[in-house]
């Protein structure tokens, strides 16, 4: 495994990050991000992955053997919730945006071909996960029992400023009855909350934290900006805290060799009990974000102490 776990920015082609299990130096999780600009058409080919095409900012057309959708997208992350095309595995297809935007393409390498197809916004369940300072809003927009996949998992989090999230820290680096293995990106965006235009447009930090187990030793602690992502092949991962000045959004992506797709998790247990205070705690007032589209109920989920096999903790 590579030691470099921090990635920023870098230009390839249309693309502006390109993470590959390759590159990565494992064997499952990838992410690009697509910088379009108006009216221009590229053509991808998936290969031996599978991928969503998710917009950040901006809408899109797709096309893949003669069938197309529309993506409405949305006008940045912190604005909604937005649609999104599935591109299996051996896949050509031909991505135009007429105004322009970012699309981000989690993926993950695949044994099946599943079929091309389109994810509606409305149809995306949005949560409110935690409490107090732990508070944040998660869009489980390809996870087990929402959207099928072969092995790619995916979601959103949306953390209000100096809220601490994915949190408290646990693992997914082995296949257990209370664990999956699978290998995860973080990939970070940020909106200030000044109120001056020019200090808002000040780039905004954040921080993840990494920690192994004896036998599996890790050690990472980074400040993360605009565009970041952040590798995790194993171990304890928590907490993802914003600056007191910035709202943080990041993208979950993961994937894995198991042969049941599925996001089972252990807490760290010198941290886990935290979850039972979120129960005599209010949802941070900041959240939600934005008001959900008409569809699956936005929800505060509390978990239990232990989590059961399948709980996710982003």
């Amino acid at each position: 495994m590579t030691a470099n776990y921090l990635h920023s920015a870098a230009s390839s082609g249309p693309f502006e990050l390109v993470i590959t299990p390759e590159s990565a130096g494992w064997g499952f999780s990838s992410l690009r991000i697509l910088e379009l600009l108006p009216g221009r058409t590229i053509t991808l080919e998936t290969g031996e992955d599978e991928m969503i095409l998710l917009p950040l900012s901006g809408s899109v057309r797709v096309a893949s053997n003669g069938v197309e959708f529309d993506v409405t997208g949305r006008t940045g992350v912190f604005d909604s919730v937005t649609d999104f095309v599935y591109l299996p595995r051996d896949a050509r297809v031909e991505v135009v945006s007429a105004a322009g935007g970012r699309f981000a393409l989690p993926g993950s390498r695949a044994t099946r071909r599943l079929p091309f197809r389109y994810g509606p916004a409305d149809e995306v369940p949005v949560e409110l996960r935690g409490a107090g300072s732990c508070s944040r809003q998660v869009n489980n927009f390809a996870v087990p029992g929402v959207f099928e996949t072969d092995k790619l998992i995916a979601c959103e989090v949306m953390t209000p400023a100096a809220n601490w999230s994915s949190y408290p820290p646990h693992k997914h680096d082995q296949t257990s009855d209370f664990e999956s293995e699978l290998e995860e990106i973080y990939y970070y965006a940020f909106r200030s909350r000044a109120p001056d235009t020019v200090v808002a447009a000040a780039n905004g930090v954040g921080y993840q934290r990494v920690y192994g187990t004896d036998s599996r030793p890790i050690e990472i602690l980074e400040e993360v900006s605009d565009g970041d992502a952040i590798l995790i092949p194993h171990g304890w991962h928590g907490p993802s805290i914003a600056s007191p000045s910035h709202d943080m959004y990041y993208l979950n992506v993961m994937a894995g060799p198991e042969p049941t797709r599925a996001w089972k998790i252990c807490d760290d247990p010198a941290h886990g009990w935290v979850r039972e205070t979120w129960a005599k705690q209010s949802v941070d007032a900041r959240l939600p974000f934005y008001p959900r589209r008409v569809g699956p109920a936005m929800a505060r989920r509390d978990p239990p102490a232990t989590p059961e096999p399948g709980f996710s903790p982003a």
